[in-house]
């Protein structure tokens, strides 16, 4: 799986650019969190190569970029989880789940809606 880090601020806007014409996957990690790292495993063992046809995926480490993460968090309405995926459709979120709550078929079944 190739992922696209979201590391600054202005990434932000340039996800609402992009989900105009493909769907956002925001995955917001924590790397000192053992469920975290199972979500994580979990999404990366169902990812099949042609979905990046389908969605373009972020990653967002927490622990180095709790700022940003509460940013996210603000700026798509959502509040902040850990482990927690958010899809966003459009400039706007259109689902986001956490911990057990996060599954690759729910996830794959919302950005090709």
């Amino acid at each position: 799986m190739n992922w696209n880090k979201l590391t600054q601020l202005g990434q932000i806007e340039d996800i609402k650019v992009l989900s105009e014409d493909v769907p956002v996957m925001i995955f917001k990690h924590s790397t000192r969190c053992s469920l975290s790292s199972m979500s994580l495993d979990r999404l990366l063992r169902n990812w099949k190569e042609d979905d990046h046809k389908s969605v373009i995926p972020y990653h967002l480490d927490i622990i180095e970029n709790r700022e940003l993460s509460n940013q996210v968090s603000q700026e798509f309405g959502v509040p902040h989880q850990s482990p927690q995926v958010i899809v966003i459709k459009g400039g706007v979120a259109v689902y986001d789940n956490s911990h057990f709550g996060i599954s690759y078929p729910e996830i794959m079944e919302v950005v090709k809606k």
